[in-house]
């Protein structure tokens, strides 16, 4: 074994090992530390090198080092990096057949294997624990140690147990390592595991490289086509909370041109392996996920994290968010943010107990906060762990580039103080609220703080306001959270200072994020875009519409419709590609009428010096396609229009509305089968001449018209479709 005090050896293996000369931050201590028999709690962030903290001494000290993992993903991901520098690390968990079980327990008692992963699950069961027991065990690696605390974002009951498997095993050296842990949290953790008397080492939470972002949830696909277009080409993660939009928003990617895959829990195991496989040798650049990807993923040239929608926590973001740029290269963190994400995690909550209940909602009060704030994003999230930033601007985050307007905070702060000494520095945020501005609830009335002179005296302001302030205060280290009682705030002795002697204090207005109300559906109908649009181009393309429809004898609307018109003057497309994403062309159409349409705009493009922006077209997603090739497939075979219907659970409406869909963005449809068996000869062609001589395809105009008295709308949309199709197709 390895002296620890020699350096030099401490170095060489680190060399002989890893193949890194030089150790990282608290590495070098933390491993001295293991290696002299101490327990040892690590905290450390995401990209900081937690991992190499128990790898290394792993393999110089004699016996197998048992590593405690909550995540099969973890478990593969390490154990291959390991086997690769030629490290017999191995893992046992419930995907291993009981005769690699059988081969692998021969091997950890044989003394060939350093290092076994094992999920908790796994630890907790006999056969395991009495096999383990005929093995030299020279450590325990607790990893996410978080998911210990029932304080923390991914409490997980089993690693509850952790100790009491770990006493069945004898005396060893413990080590907890995890990149999140509130103050709160790690008290909890060593209270668990039984070891107070820890060595204790704590890294900084401060990520310099990354860049922080807060966006509100509108129109969120656009922005996240412009965005990732922006990044094209490089690798990145993209957050959802449920499986389903991770389906769908993998889906939206790649019909888009970007190389994306799914991950979660709901994937058969193979495929989801293979995805994250594709994704750690860089076959795809994007992966889609819910949470369950990314612990212990060592892929250092992650270039941003998205979160598509609002994380449970701040400790989730953190963590999140530190899987990018861990190369110490360039990393965005963009969060897409609204309430009725909150409102959707609160309902998720309503089925846990009452503690767990406050737990989830103390959380997602904090990530509302963080979200709304106008403070430094980096101040925020160190300040949560208990670490202080004392810059005035981090010039790596958006509150920071584009600082909110800001006003004077000094009587705000001192109402907020006031109340929080007033009632003894025993209560939370919403009962200093209520006390501020009035509110006479029935904790208010029990305790009798409506007699307090502080009572009412904030009761012109609202509420997201006291909100604003009081975090503020907690940011400036006026206020403190009280880590014994979850959610009570206390004065700090710089708060108390101020109140005795008040001086002035500068705060920021929050964001408003109350009219971000997401617009979901990238439409596949017509849409009414819009009036941004560049006016010049856009009558320059009518006047063309109307010489290609003089030429071609057909009304104007057959060739191209306003809204598809005035897409185009918004995104300026240049390429048949670009114009056939133009809702409302489709390829048909660019082979029909788009030469001349495309040449137009790319001399205006050329001769303004303009910038195209593709950026802000999004296509529809495969699901929806999915459909549409379903409806073409069965018109080619001439499938009675109500059976389509039935087979895809649609009102005939319905299908009308998606076959004209498919019509509009220049698919050629032959409904003849069916228009033959609802309506005559003679009707058709009356109805085939309107259309031919309108001015336009509207419905309503038609249904006004005198001479269509006799159609029911079903067969005027019918005859529309088998127009378009013979005429604009």
């Amino acid at each position: 074994m390895v002296v620890a005090e020699d350096k030099d050896i401490l170095k060489l293996k680190l060399k002989e090992h890893f193949g890194y000369t030089s150790f990282r931050g608290n590495q070098e201590a933390v491993i001295r530390n293991i290696l002299s028999g101490r327990n040892t709690f690590v905290i450390m962030p995401t990209g900081a090198g937690k991992s190499l903290c128990y790898q290394l001494p792993a393999m110089i000290k004699e016996g197998l080092a048992i590593v405690i993992s909550p995540l099969i993903a973890l478990m593969k991901n390490q154990v291959d990096q390991l086997n690769a520098y030629g490290i017999h690390a191995r893992f046992l968990n419930s995907t291993l057949s009981k005769a690699e079980i059988t081969r692998l327990r021969k091997d950890c008692i044989s003394g060939s294997v350093k290092l076994l992963y094992v999920a908790p699950e796994s630890l907790n069961k006999e056969d395991n624990i009495s096999f383990l027991q005929k093995v030299k065990i020279s450590f325990v690696a607790i990893d996410e140690a978080h998911c210990i605390s029932e304080w923390g974002h991914d409490f997980r009951p089993e690693y509850r147990k952790i100790k009491s498997m770990i006493g069945q095993l004898g005396e060893m050296p413990v080590i907890a390592l995890t990149a999140t842990a509130t103050p709160k949290v790690q008290l909890d953790i060593q209270k668990n595991l039984q070891m107070e008397e820890a060595d204790v080492f704590i890294s900084s939470f401060n990520r310099k490289n990354l860049y922080y972002e807060v966006r509100p949830k509108k129109e969120t696909k656009k922005q996240l086509i412009r965005f990732l277009k922006e990044h094209k080409g490089k690798s990145g993660i993209i957050y959802c909370l449920s499986r389903k939009k991770v389906e769908e928003i993998a889906q939206l990617l790649n019909v888009n041109g970007f190389s994306a895959a799914p991950y979660h829990a709901g994937l058969d195991p193979d495929v989801r392996i293979k995805n994250q496989d594709d994704f750690l040798n860089e076959e795809v650049n994007i992966i889609v996920a819910t949470i369950a990807f990314g612990m212990g993923i060592d892929k250092p040239d992650v270039r941003f994290v998205v979160h598509y929608d609002v994380p449970k926590s701040l400790e989730g973001y953190y963590q999140e968010t530190g899987r990018s740029g861990r190369d110490g290269l360039e990393g965005i963190c963009l969060m897409f943010y609204s309430h009725n994400d909150l409102n959707k995690l609160e309902k998720f909550n309503k089925d846990k107990s009452v503690q767990e209940r406050e737990n989830a909602r103390v959380l997602l009060q904090e990530m509302e906060f963080y979200a709304e704030s106008p403070v430094c994003r980096r101040r925020q999230l160190l300040h949560y762990f208990g670490e202080e930033f004392m810059q005035a601007n981090c010039g790596m985050c958006d509150n920071c580039v584009h600082p909110r307007e800001r006003y004077d905070g000094t009587e705000a702060v001192k109402t907020v103080l006031e109340a929080a000494k007033q009632t003894n520095e025993r209560f939370g945020l919403n009962h200093l609220i209520h006390v501020i501005r009035g509110t006479e609830d029935e904790y208010v009335k029990s305790y009798g703080h409506f007699d307090l002179p502080i009572y009412g005296t904030g009761g012109n302001e609202e509420v997201d306001h006291w909100k604003s302030v009081i975090r503020q205060a907690l940011i400036y280290q006026y206020l403190e959270k009280d880590i014994e009682n979850i959610g009570v705030l206390r004065l700090t002795e710089k708060g108390k200072k101020f109140l005795a002697k008040p001086h002035p204090i500068e705060l920021a207005r929050d964001h408003d994020f109350t009219t971000a109300i997401e617009d979901e559906e990238v439409s596949t109908e017509r849409p009414v875009t819009s009036k941004s649009y560049d006016e010049k181009l856009f009558e320059m393309l009518k006047n063309l519409r109307k010489q290609v429809a003089r030429q071609k004898n057909l009304p104007p609307y057959v060739i191209f419709q306003d809204p598809s018109l005035e897409e185009m003057a918004t995104t300026y497309p240049t390429t048949q590609e670009d114009l056939a994403a133009v809702n409302g062309v489709g390829m048909g159409k660019v082979k029909k009428f788009g030469k001349e349409f495309l040449e137009l705009i790319q001399k205006y493009v050329d001769d303004n010096d303009i910038e195209t922006a593709t950026e802000v077209v999004v296509k529809s997603s495969v699901n929806k396609s999915k459909i549409k090739i379903f409806i073409i497939q069965q018109i080619d075979r001439k499938v009675d229009l109500e059976e389509i219907a039935e087979s895809k659970s649609l009102t005939f409406e319905e299908l009308l509305t998606e076959i004209e869909n498919i019509c509009y963005s220049g698919t050629k449809l032959n409904l003849d089968y069916y228009i033959d068996e609802v309506l005559d000869e003679h009707k058709q062609n009356q109805i085939f001449d309107y259309f031919l001589n309108s001015e336009t395809d509207s419905l309503e105009e038609a249904m006004a018209d005198a001479n269509n008295a006799e159609y029911s709308e079903e067969e005027m949309r019918l005859m529309r479709i088998k127009f378009l199709s013979e005429y604009a197709n």
